[in-house]
Order: structure tokens, then sequence, then C-alpha cells
């Protein structure tokens, strides 16, 4: 663990040098845009694209089973969101937005738990509980393939803005950004990983660190442990406004969930 810090430590003085955040002009996103799967081992880019041995299909599964199960209240997803009636091919990729009738950004967890406490008289899953990630993992994996499009207009600007800023703020003991990483040195080696630029197309992913499936703001947490910072609760405002960030900035990329990284 002192030598991967060491490592960290010699990476921000090498690579990152002194780079100075200017909330008037944000650094230029990378281009070409490229999902996480491009800077993968070829290994683990066969594991995720074999839909037979990626362990992410284990939720898949258990979500499918899920959406078509009555709940306490006697009403399963599946009797409102059919082929002819509400749809959800393709609804994940316009995650996060805004919710109509609370005016609250919302992810595709939280319209999960909506409809589970709006519709179904239900409460709501915890989040990073396996029926959440089940069911988010469902309804995303619908939509795999689609290009991701969302709305940072109106009542979405502020959040919007609140992501960057996040994501361009220095913090922790290491004094990073997440833009140092992701938009300065994406492609760079970083202890024997190439360091991607960030996307979050494949989430919720299995990632084999966890051996186990997690969510995005599961992988933000991680990211501001890596640099020694406070990590913000499941579904804060905070990883709400950077998870919009994050799809602004991945936009035409596909969503490929469930994906597989390292």
């Amino acid at each position: 663990m002192k030598a991967g810090l060491a490592l960290l430590s010699a990476f921000c003085l090498t690579a990152c040098g002194d780079v100075v955040a200017d909330t008037k002009s944000p650094p230029a996103q990378p281009q070409p845009l490229q999902s996480g799967y491009e800077f993968l081992q070829p290994q683990t880019q066969a594991l995720q694209d074999d839909d037979f041995a990626n362990p992410g299909f284990l939720w898949i599964d258990r979500g499918e089973a899920l959406f078509s199960t009555a709940t306490a209240s006697g009403s399963a997803c599946s009797e409102c969101h059919t082929d002819a009636s509400l749809p959800l091919a393709g609804a994940a990729a316009h995650y996060p937005k805004i919710d109509a009738e609370s005016g609250d950004l919302i992810n595709l967890e939280g319209r999960i738990n909506l409809c589970r406490t709006r519709h179904q008289n239900e409460a709501a899953f915890e989040y990073e509980s396996d029926e959440l990630l089940s069911l988010t993992a469902y309804v995303a994996y619908l939509s795999r393939g689609t290009p991701i499009s969302v709305d940072i207009e109106g009542a979405a600007a502020d959040w919007y803005a609140r992501g960057r800023d996040y994501f361009e703020t220095r913090r922790g003991q290491f004094n990073l950004s997440c833009t140092q990483c992701h938009d300065d040195n994406w492609g760079k080696k970083l202890r024997g990983d190439t360091i991607s630029q960030g996307h979050g197309t494949g989430f919720p992913a299995y990632r084999l660190e966890w051996q186990s499936l997690g969510s995005l703001h599961r992988r933000l947490r991680d990211c501001d442990a890596g640099v020694r910072a406070e990590p913000r609760p499941y579904g804060s405002d905070d990883y709400l406004a950077v998870e919009l960030y994050l799809a602004k900035r991945a936009e035409g990329l596909e969503i490929e969930t469930p994906g597989v990284r390292r």
C-alpha cells in the first residue's frame, strides 16, 4: 500500500506538475473521446465482450427477474414499461436528468426509487444494495449501444456547473483534481494501469478490484479516497452533479453496461 501511494505521489510530481485550475477557461476535453474499454488489457476487453463470461450479467439476470416480479403492493415494473407503453430502450442514455415533479436532478438509481415510492407504494432501495444495482444494471442494459445524450439547459445548468467545478477542483492530501488525470494525462501509465478519460459509460460495472458490480458513485468514492479526500455519501448532490457533467462530457459515446473494469 505504501509503495502504491509513493508511486501516486511521484506521478503527481512528474506528470501533473504545477497545473493551475482556471474555472474561467476549463481544460479541453479529451479528443477523440474513448470509452474506458479502450484502455483495458485485451483479456479484460474479451471478458466484457462475452455475454456468457461477463460476470455483470449475473446482476442483469437478477434485475430482469425483479423487473417482472410483483412487489408487496401487487405491481411489477413490467406492467407499466412495455414495448407499447413507456418503453425503456434508450432511456438510460438521457440520465441524469431533472425530475419534472420535484425539480431535482436524479440519476437512473433515483428514477427507479421514485417509481417505487410514487407508483408502487414501496420503500426506496438503499444505494448500492443488490436490488438497486440489479435493476439499474438491467435498465441500463436495455440501452446498451445507445449514444449518451443529456440535457444541461434550464434547471440542469447549475447542476452541470457544479459537477464541472467538482471535476476541476484539487482536493485531498495529494491536492489532485479529476481533470489532472483524465483530461491532462489520459493514456499515460500509473501503477501498471493506463489512465482512462474517466467516462462512466460502463456503469454499473463489474470491477475486478471489487469482485462485484458497483455504481458510478462507488467509483467516484474510490477516486476521492485515492487522492486522500473525504468521499461523499452515495447519492449525494455533489456526485449527482459530477455524474451529469461526466455524461455530457461523454456525449456521443455508447452505453456499454455491464462494463468490466480493472
